[in-house]
């Protein structure tokens, strides 16, 4: 596996690919790589022929009272993950690398709408952070493909939206959230949970999939269902952010809707986790 830190770099590596006409599929990440990371890669490496990563933890989507300073760097482990799973090459580049001009850069990419609700709501500035920089990495890698995991939902719902609108000519693939054997989404952050915590997690795909049964079963008080798993959530430790049912589209739902998704964010102590369930009903 080929390991290159700037564009100039990058571009040189895969110049004699595209000139072949290899197919490029490729993995964006900020790092600190689990299970569910190498499926992407997995899944992309039966796609095309060459498979990028990327690790690069983006401040631009970072909060001023979030994570980014203790956000877990571990690139030698990643690097090594990557070549284990085949990846062709991994992009690692640095701030300064990705915003020359710092966060003084004039350009960003704002998709309005989707952003402003559910995490939007609460995280200001968040996805102009990642469409930014999604667009940033597109245009550097300009891979045929793109894969991305459906834990975080509405940032795949953002991205597909941005590659669509601005016509890039890469097709984002949406991949299914890997599951620890409980139930719990893969994620970076579940690192930051305590044993305890770690316990208590799966309690928050739990009460998705207790939803899921009472709507499959002919419930549509979407109201008074969200507020009992709200309630109960909050009874089990969490501190909730939002609990939502949506249609797939991030749209409100209403009772005779069949494609829906039921999201949720909340802390377990100082971490937050997000997952969701998205369903058909016949």
């Amino acid at each position: 596996m080929k390991t290159e830190t700037t564009i100039t770099g990058l571009r040189s590596a895969l110049r004699a690919a595209r000139k072949a006409g290899k197919s490029i599929a490729f993995v964006p990440t900020m790092g600190n790589l689990h299970d569910g990371h190498i499926t992407l890669v997995k899944a992309a490496k039966r796609r095309a022929d060459i498979v990028v990563a990327s690790i690069f933890v983006n401040p631009t989507q970072f909060g001023a009272n979030e994570d980014f300073d203790t956000y877990p760097r571990t690139l030698a482990a990643d690097s090594a993950m990557l070549a284990d799973a085949d990846c062709d090459v991994l992009f690692a580049p640095d701030a300064h690398e990705m915003y020359p001009d710092g966060r003084t850069q004039l350009t960003t990419v704002c998709v309005s709408g989707i952003t402003d609700i559910l995490c939007g709501a609460s995280r200001p500035g968040h996805f102009t952070g990642v469409a930014t920089v999604v667009s940033k990495l597109f245009n550097i890698v300009q891979p045929d493909m793109a894969l991305f995991g459906e834990k975080d939902y509405q940032q795949l719902a953002v991205i597909r939206c941005l590659a669509s609108e601005l016509c890039f000519p890469v097709e984002v693939i949406g991949v299914p959230t890997v599951r620890a054997e409980d139930g719990l989404a893969l994620s970076s952050r579940n690192g930051f949970l305590t044993a305890t915590e770690r316990q208590q997690a799966p309690m928050l795909y739990q009460t998705l999939s207790s939803l899921h049964h009472a709507i499959e079963s002919g419930q549509r008080d979407y109201a008074m269902l969200t507020k009992a798993a709200l309630g109960h959530l909050s009874k089990s430790g969490f501190s909730p952010g939002y609990l939502d049912i949506r249609r797939q589209d991030l749209a409100a739902a209403g009772p005779d809707d069949k494609a829906l998704v039921i999201l949720v964010a909340a802390k377990l102590g100082s971490t937050r986790l997000i997952d969701n369930l998205a369903f058909e009903l016949a």
